[in-house]
């Protein structure tokens, strides 16, 4: 056996001995009756709530968009058949991309085949531009916008998360003439927190440094369009670069970026992950489209969706289920073992039908493993009920028993 089969043969090992191997439940959506999903197991389907979905407000399945995809699709075919730049542009990316730039108060947009993509991609351009770059990145940052900083020839700095008074004394370490970029997230989807935008563009202005934000988990249902909290705190102008996605909140699928006419053209013209890759399907952006429009002017769905997360919250706390703080949309269930939270999420599916992923390390820190609760409009007060009955069966009790 080859070395590499023989390392991954143990490293698969160990990670099923920490209680973190990763399995997929296939999941039958059901576009009329979200958030259930049906569940085939062995026989016949059983109906299942989900409560861990990144479709935040239930757009996937909105009526306006699913049509927009098929009318799309009967014109236009399932595929987009090449890049952008090789048959791969349609009147509908060209109007999202556009659409999507008036969303953040920008001059321009440009559309990647993912929110990994467009931060990996983007990133990574920036970075590789300029000689002794030098980048600011809260420790929390995504993956994706790790994994573009690395990319680059950059000086990568890490800054403690949220940490105002860190970041400013490593800008002051700097060398002054060297070019500067602060990346960092308005909403950070595992521990429900949200960045000072105003306060990080002010140390931002002050050092001569760029900002990159990441508004993935914010873009559609914060802000008075769904903008984002750069729009609700009204500093979206101030940042130079906005990065969201069209997977979570809009319900369909792709990333992008926002900025300056010269910098999104700039990347458009030389970045890899953007150029020689096929270009979404035109009925995504059809639909993305779609979604987009009916979200900026649906300001009683954006409403409900936080309605039902404080509401959850207040019910957790009121049955004594303790959850990690958050100030956004998100509820953290805190479990704090991996083979534990892996337990109680399977008998959550199996013994109450209600599917509420473990997130285990890499994703959060070891002993951080949590249960990550997404509450949408869709979540009804019975729902609710069932949840939290679910949980103060299965959670309290285990919790106990590992103590």
């Amino acid at each position: 056996m080859h070395p590499f089969q023989l390392h991954c043969r143990a490293a698969l090992d160990e990670i099923r001995t920490q209680g973190r191997y990763r399995t997929f439940t296939p999941l039958l959506k059901q576009a009329d009756r979200f958030p259930r999903y049906l569940l085939e197991q062995g026989g016949e389907p059983r109906e299942i709530v989900v409560w861990s979905s990144n479709d935040y407000l239930g757009m996937g399945a909105a009526a306006a968009v699913v049509e927009a995809a098929c009318v799309a699709a009967r014109e236009m075919g399932a595929g987009a058949g090449g890049t952008r730049n090789i048959s791969g542009t349609s009147p509908w990316h060209d109007a999202l991309e556009s659409e999507l730039a008036d969303l953040h108060g920008k001059a321009a947009g440009l559309l990647f085949t993912s929110g990994y993509v467009s931060n990996h991609a983007a990133l990574g351009t920036i970075l590789g531009s300029l000689p002794d770059w030098h980048v600011f990145s809260d420790e929390k940052n995504h993956a994706s916008m790790i994994a573009g900083m690395r990319a680059s020839p950059a000086r990568r700095v890490i800054f403690r998360h949220n940490d105002l008074d860190h970041l400013e004394t490593l800008l002051r370490a700097a060398p002054p003439s060297a070019p500067k970029l602060i990346a960092f997230e308005s909403v950070y989807s595992m521990d429900a927190d949200i960045a000072p935008i105003g306060a990080i563009c002010d140390l931002a202005e002050r050092y001569g440094a760029m900002t990159y934000l990441d508004e993935v988990h914010a873009v559609g249902m914060y802000g008075p369009n769904g903008g984002g909290v750069a729009e609700r705190d009204g500093v979206a102008q101030r940042v130079d670069i906005i990065e969201g996605t069209l997977a979570k909140a809009f319900g369909t699928h792709g990333g992008y970026i926002t900025g300056s006419a010269d910098v999104i053209d700039f990347i458009r013209s030389t970045a890899s992950g953007f150029i020689f890759t096929t270009s979404l399907p035109p009925m995504v952006a059809a639909a993305a489209l779609a979604s987009v429009r009916q979200v900026r002017a649906d300001h009683a769905r954006r409403a409900r969706l936080f309605e039902r997360a404080e509401t959850l919250k207040r019910r957790l706390d009121e049955a004594g289920i303790a959850r990690l703080p958050s100030v956004s949309h998100i509820v953290p269930v805190h479990v704090g073992d991996a083979a534990l939270c892996s337990a109680v999420s399977r008998r959550l599916l199996d013994e109450f039908s209600i599917y509420a992923t473990p997130i285990n390390y890499p994703t959060v820190p070891r002993g951080g493993e949590r249960l990550r609760l997404t509450p949408g409009p869709f979540h009804t007060d019975a729902m609710m009920d069932d949840l939290v009955a679910a949980l103060a069966a299965v959670l309290r009790p285990a919790v106990a028993r590992a103590a």
